[in-house]
């Protein structure tokens, strides 16, 4: 989900999944007349060892940012285990994917991926109405 929506403290995570969304829907495009399907999978949180020992955390080294990076920080180290996703449904999500005659651009798995992303598109409907005037104010007039 970190290639829809952004989250403070994972900005380079998010910009590189980003970047993969965009490659995967562009890329599922051209090779759509070859009868070849491209799905980018965004998943949520899921309950293996991505948040716990497995994770590799660098020191820090700007004080500025302990306000907003020790939150996250040990909010992530206490949903280690307790995550909502299970890695097997998951995997059984997978397989209907792949027998899928027409699978999606985007798969979001997880209640908490498709509400984030819900928000996220909620937000934007908002903001693009509110400044709609604006943005097309910079056409040529008819």
């Amino acid at each position: 989900m970190g290639g829809f929506i952004t989250m403070p403290g994972i900005s380079f995570y998010c910009g590189s999944k980003f970047a993969l969304e965009g490659i995967s829907e562009a890329l599922g495009k051209e090779v759509a007349p070859f009868g070849i399907h491209v799905t980018a999978l965004a998943p949520g949180q899921f309950r293996t060892d991505w948040a716990g020992r497995s994770m590799d955390r660098t020191p820090r080294s700007i004080a500025d940012y302990d306000a907003v990076m020790d939150p996250i920080r040990a909010a992530r180290q206490a949903k280690s285990g307790q995550q909502p996703g299970d890695p097997a449904r998951a995997a059984q999500a997978l397989l209907t994917l792949v027998e899928a005659p027409a699978p999606p651009t985007r798969l979001f798995l997880g209640d908490d991926a498709l509400g984030l992303v819900e928000g996220k598109m909620a937000a934007m409907e908002a903001e693009i109405a509110q400044w709609r005037a604006l943005s097309r104010s910079t056409s040529f007039a008819a």
